[in-house]
């Protein structure tokens, strides 16, 4: 006798945004190796299309949409295209985010403050009010926050970058409180220092590297294939009692 999958994803509508590269794609490949359908979105769409195209020729389903977060008319025009194409969604990884700032914390210039906010707070805000009214009306869903260990431990000279991850911790909370009875769950990925672009600047600096892993007990840097089996976890029914939860995906770092 065979049992299905709570890890199968057939007949799911997915969104993953900052899906062109890095943790978002890596991301996006599974969710659509398990079946999904993904909306692989980022701000630029050749760069979704290239994702796609991998997408499908490994015999999944998927679609590029270019949306920058950080204007709300990108926001509204994603969602009014979900609708129209789809009338449903299922999983909604917020993943796109911006650090455009490694420095003193005091000396953080007023429009970086501004673009790291509109980025990393109200961009996943507004993306997960659209996202949850949508689940609501077709029996609920799962948002997943691509948060950060430096939203519990700020990282050295990314004040900004964290205190937006850290709202992004407390906005996972309130959204599974609030959202729980329409049946929308919301919980957040910890990732620790990954190998990606986004992390270039620590990752390739020698001294700021050996005084990062200096703190991870595994010793080593992520690849961004490891974070997407956490998300596939709470995107899929294997956490259907699973809300407001922080998976630390960190090789141990918070539990130094």
């Amino acid at each position: 006798m065979t049992t299905p999958s709570t890890f199968d994803l057939t007949g799911k509508i997915a969104i993953v945004t900052g899906a062109s590269r890095g943790i978002g794609a890596e991301i996006a490949k599974l969710l659509a190796s398990h079946g999904a359908h993904v909306i692989v979105s980022s701000r630029k769409q050749a760069d979704c299309q290239a994702v796609v195209d991998g997408i499908v020729a490994e015999g999944g389903s998927a679609e590029a949409f270019a949306c920058h977060i950080g204007e709300m008319a990108q926001i509204e025009a994603l969602y009014a295209h979900v609708q129209q194409a789809h009338g449903r969604l299922h999983i909604l990884i917020n993943n796109a985010a911006t650090n455009p700032y490694f420095g003193p914390i005091l000396d953080t210039d007023p429009s970086v403050f501004q673009k790291t906010v509109d980025v990393n707070i109200r961009g996943y805000f507004y993306m997960s009010t659209h996202g949850a009214r949508l689940m609501a009306t077709n029996g609920g869903g799962s948002i997943v926050n691509v948060a950060s260990v430096n939203g519990v431990v700020p990282g050295f000279q990314q004040g900004i970058y964290s205190i937006t991850k850290a709202a992004v911790i407390s906005m996972t909370k309130a959204f599974a409180v609030e959202c729980a009875e329409q049946g929308v769950r919301c919980n957040a990925l910890l990732p620790g220092l990954t190998d990606t672009k986004f992390a270039s600047v620590l990752v390739n600096t020698p001294a700021i590297l050996k005084q990062a892993l200096a703190h991870v007990p595994m010793r080593r840097v992520a690849q961004p294939s490891e974070m997407a089996g956490a998300a596939l976890y709470l995107a899929s029914d294997a956490a259907s009692y699973t809300t407001g939860a922080m998976l630390n995906v960190d090789g141990g770092y918070l539990s130094v």
